[in-house]
Order: structure tokens, then C-alpha cells, then sequence
């Protein structure tokens, strides 16, 4: 399972037959660093997730599920979840987008 935002689309038109009638979205992981990762995976979307927004993704069995298909299904990638919130070990939340992303907020003591 990742974190990843959602960087594009993919079109198919041959394709083979368990994927006909599917979505799919080209996901970059998320990294805590803030870098950009230089990879990507191309996931089913049976949620209807947006460019931009980050979404959870899933592999194998768990994603033929998600994708609602069981094992008839030439693929397994997809997206379980789009993600509203995360909060990071040192405080840091991390939105749906990165322009909801906000900083850990600050104790008293520190500098």
C-alpha cells in the first residue's frame, strides 16, 4: 500500500478484456522528504479520483477487490481511497491537495 497524488490519465483503446470499462490514473508516490519521487504506477481508479488529489493505493488481492472484479481481472493496481487528511509523526498535515499541506505547528520552547 502508498500514498500518492494523482499526476495524470491513461487511455486505452485496445486493451485486454477484463479491463474494458475501467479508469485509469498515473500516480506519483508521496514522499515525506517533500521531494518529488521520480517513479510512477499506473492504478485502476473505481473512485472517480481527481488530478491533484492524493489518493491511497493498493496492490494484488486487495486491489482486485477494490476494483470489485475478483481474480477475472488482468491488473493489480488500483485506488482504495482518496485521502482527506494525514498527519505526520512530527505534526505536519498533509491535505487532499498539496495547497491544503500545513506545516507542524510549533510548541512553546522551541524555536
Amino acid at each position: 500500500m502508498l500514498v500518492g497524488t494523482v499526476v495524470g490519465n491513461v487511455w486505452a483503446t485496445k486493451k485486454d478484456p477484463s479491463l474494458v470499462g475501467l479508469r485509469f490514473l498515473v500516480v506519483r508516490p508521496f514522499t515525506t522528504d517533500g521531494r518529488e519521487s521520480a517513479e510512477t504506477l499506473v492504478a485502476v481508479d473505481p473512485l472517480g479520483a481527481g488530478i491533484g488529489e492524493r489518493v491511497l493505493v493498493v496492490f494484488g488481492r486487495a486491489a482486485r477487490h477494490a476494483i470489485g472484479r475478483s481474480h477475472d481481472i488482468g491488473f493489480q493496481t488500483a485506488i482504495a481511497a482518496i485521502i482527506d487528511t494525514m498527519e505526520l509523526e512530527e505534526g505536519r498535515i498533509v491535505g487532499p491537495t498539496s495547497e491544503h499541506d500545513r506545516p507542524a505547528k510549533r510548541t512553546k520552547g522551541t524555536s
